[in-house]
């Protein structure tokens, strides 16, 4: 403070931060009224202060508590906040905005999601002009109640619920009667996951708002802005997800009571799969290739081959179970079920070709020798019982004498004395490991090929 000749000088600044989007940098106005010199005595009653000789200040004036009470009273007097502004006259057209804060986390058992998100309303009231220094009113929420009229729905088609305690709003209204209408919105949407692809799937989740109680004749909803604003993703709670992108649109209802206008917003989700990858994928694949090691066993070893057998079909029992924990209970095939069931199918048949083999080349007759002896045969030599029993351990029993085969497969290496059939594919009961150790890899292998290029990128 400077003062002069019974003159006092009010150095007078004004700042105002305008945080204009999120990572860009905040823009600071400083406008400078200068040094306005009032008489020292009369600085207290006098609302406006006279320019200098030379005219280098501006007009300051100052505003009191009571003008913007009286602005507020006038305002008041008479207004009837249940009807629309212009109602009978034109049609009210909102300019709607919105700023996505955060979006998650996406709950797939419920299929909703939770976002938080600043909606703003704007629309000319022509009730609400006034003529005063002052350009804005800047109101809280109490105000909204007195003149702001019902234009939101009470919520989205997608069974939208509002949090009381993150409820926040503001209201500026300019001296052209323009009103400015701003919530902040915490809300649990519901968005119907299509779980066909899962865990590869994509979804678009809505959201949707609408005037309830006036059609589109009374009021009309328009986008402010071509592409709806959205906070850094790095901070969201989407977990499971990526957010891909948005985008926003705008419908007209037809109903028996009118035409509405339906203003939705699309979030684009892309679920990512490192969680399901680690927990499913990988365990299934290695408890297959477990299974495999039962090929290599010496098929003598029956304690051996069956307790591995059994723990790979159980072991992959249980991960089917864990992998349906993370899901709601759909009716149909998702992909993941089909890549455990086929991967159980391996296992299973895993165990089911050692019982094969086991029945054919040991089990089949129990009790009994496998060298037939045939009546009138000679008497065999001690020193070949050894090289019999062995070649009767891999090529299985003996088959009847004039025995046919009459399947297109048949299960021995020969019959010596028995007649087939020529055409017929004769396979070695106990090579059924060698050609397993071949075809299961095989196999798998071409299903793994088929199933991720096709839902990858199919």
């Amino acid at each position: 403070m400077y003062i002069a000749e019974g003159h006092c000088w009010h150095m007078m600044a004004f700042i105002t931060l305008v945080d204009v989007q999120v990572n860009e940098p905040v823009m600071v106005w400083l406008i400078w009224l200068g040094p306005v010199m009032v008489s020292a005595d009369k600085a207290d009653d006098e609302d406006d202060e006279d320019l200098t000789v030379n005219k280098t200040w501006v007009l300051a004036p100052k505003i009191h508590g009571g003008d913007v009470t009286h602005i507020l009273d006038s305002l008041l007097q008479g207004y009837d906040s249940k009807l629309r502004p212009d109602i009978g006259v034109r049609t009210t057209v909102i300019e709607t905005d919105v700023y996505v804060n955060s979006i998650g986390p996406v709950d797939p058992i419920n299929m909703e999601y939770t976002i938080d998100i600043i909606f703003a309303q704007t629309w000319y009231d022509s009730r609400l002009k006034f003529n005063s220094s002052m350009k804005v009113l800047m109101l809280n929420s109490n105000m909204v109640g007195k003149i702001g009229f019902q234009t939101l729905s009470s919520g989205t088609q997608e069974n939208l619920m509002l949090i009381g305690s993150r409820l926040q709003s503001l209201l500026r209204i300019w001296s052209d009667g323009r009103v400015l209408y701003t919530l902040r919105l915490t809300i649990n949407a519901e968005c119907y996951l299509q779980l066909h692809n899962f865990p590869m799937d994509e979804h678009s989740c809505p959201l949707e708002f609408s005037s309830y109680a006036y059609p589109r004749n009374e009021i009309e909803y328009k986008w402010k802005k071509t592409s709806v604003e959205v906070a850094d993703p790095k901070y969201w709670r989407l977990y499971q997800f990526a957010f891909v992108g948005l985008r926003n649109t705008t419908e007209i209802s037809h109903t028996l009571s009118g035409d509405y206008i339906i203003m939705t917003i699309f979030f684009d989700l892309s679920r990512r799969m490192g969680y399901f990858t680690i927990q499913t994928y990988i365990p299934c694949i290695l408890t297959v290739v477990l299974s495999w090691v039962s090929f290599w066993i010496n098929k003598d070893a029956v304690p051996a081959r069956t307790s591995l057998g059994i723990t790979t079909v159980l072991t992959m029992t249980t991960l089917s179970t864990i992998a349906r924990k993370s899901l709601p209970k759909v009716s149909y095939v998702t992909a993941m079920d089909l890549f455990v069931s086929v991967c159980f199918i391996f296992v299973f048949a895993a165990l089911m070709e050692y019982g094969t083999l086991h029945y054919f080349t040991i089990g089949h007759h129990p009790g009994k020798h496998k060298v037939a002896v045939h009546p009138r045969s000679t008497l065999i030599a001690i020193n070949n019982i050894n090289h019999l029993q062995q070649r009767d351990e891999n090529y299985g029993y003996e088959c009847l004498e004039g025995k046919d085969c009459t399947s297109f497969f048949c299960c021995f290496e020969d019959c010596r004395t028995g007649s087939w059939r020529e055409g017929r594919i004769h396979i070695r009961v106990a090579k059924i490991d060698s050609y397993s150790r071949i075809f299961f890899p095989t196999a798998f292998a071409l299903f793994n090929l088929v199933y991720w290029i096709g839902y990858l990128y199919l």
